[in-house]
């Protein structure tokens, strides 16, 4: 099972930073932007070497970026985990939606919301992207379009460990499905935002995001998330949006981000992450001019939440930044062909 994230902890819960490496048992090396060997995957978090493993040979012999980046999607949707594909956490009613995204070095892009009962949104995506149109397809229309082109509906099942979490959840939430606000006002229902933490402490939201550069320079980038568990039924964040949680430019670089994809919506973060880039700043400044405006539209909120941005520039070079410790992201390539971990710097 993918961990969760070392997400929002600290400014929440009241605990020391110095104290982060031992909470939890793990260290990885902080690096500011550096340049990387081509062709090379990048993917937010520790569990992304789990998705890097699975892009990598295609990068290795010769292959699309594109393609690298839709494997390393399907790769994490087949695992088990809190926060991608159909075995994660159900929002609040029960049901798992999941959000997907992906982008190509030309610049089209597809991406797919709030969709239930197909286990590879990335690949949903990409078909949007490839035979419609359009961008963005949501709801019973996307499955709809899923099932028309060949995907298998699964039964909406929850998975052993997501029934387990969304029924303790629901022991202590109080909530119960109505059918309008009225019934909210009258039954006082507490409890109608998603829980920033579960009762082991871990964090509750994440995404798998991840970025390539093939053998050509072609870049191409894709997200894939079930999103926050227990959210309201309908909620979506910013993983499906382009140029909120992906973004990609051929001439400049690619970005992509986890965290309160709300916030990061506000801002447009990766189209602002590779917009700086543009600028001349390097992947790692980029990512923090976007975190910087986070937490000037509300300082007091950023102090209570967590949102960190990934990116690699048309140089091939590879930068981070997050507003509070803990962001994670993982490198693959001839020079770390396992894949290899590091931390981001913050900002608080």
């Amino acid at each position: 099972m993918i961990n969760r994230r070392r997400f929002l902890e600290f400014p929440l819960l009241g605990l020391p930073f110095l104290y982060a490496k031992s909470m939890f048992g793990q260290t990885f090396e902080k690096t500011s932007t550096m340049r990387v060997k081509l062709p090379v995957m990048v993917s937010t978090w520790d569990s992304g070497i789990a998705a890097n493993a699975a892009g990598w040979p295609v990068l290795e012999k010769g292959g699309r970026a594109l393609d690298a980046v839709e494997a390393a999607g399907r790769a994490v949707e087949d695992i088990i985990s809190c926060c991608i594909g159909l075995g994660a956490y159900p929002d609040r009613d029960g049901k798992v939606t999941l959000d997907s995204s992906i982008m190509d070095e030309k610049g089209n892009c597809g991406a797919v919301a709030f969709l239930e009962h197909i286990q590879h949104p990335v690949s949903v995506a990409r078909k949007v992207m490839e035979t419609t149109p359009h961008v963005l397809l949501a709801g019973e229309g996307a499955e709809q379009f899923a099932l028309e082109n060949g995907f298998e509906r699964k039964s909406g099942e929850l998975s052993e460990s997501a029934e387990k979490a969304w029924k303790e959840w629901l022991k202590k939430s109080k909530y119960e499905p109505v059918i309008n606000i009225e019934n909210i006002k009258k039954n006082g229902m507490t409890s109608q935002f998603a829980p920033p933490f579960f009762e082991d402490g871990s964090p509750n939201h994440d995404t798998m995001g991840s970025l390539a550069m093939d053998a050509k320079s072609n870049l191409s980038g894709m997200v894939t998330t079930s999103g926050v568990a227990f959210k309201l039924h309908g909620r979506v964040g910013d993983s499906p949006i382009i140029g909120a949680g992906l973004f990609v430019d051929n001439e400049v670089g690619a970005a992509t981000s986890s965290g309160v994809g709300e916030e990061v919506i506000r801002i447009c973060g990766t189209h602002t992450v590779v917009e700086q880039m543009r600028m001349g700043k390097s992947p790692e400044q980029a990512c923090q001019e976007a975190v910087k405006r986070i937490v000037k539209h509300d300082p007091e909120k950023a102090k209570t939440i967590q949102v960190g941005f990934l990116a690699i520039s048309k140089k091939g070079e590879v930068g981070a930044f997050s507003i509070v410790e803990g962001f994670t992201y993982s490198i693959t390539n001839r020079d770390y062909p396992k894949g290899k971990t590091f931390e981001a710097s913050h900002l608080i």
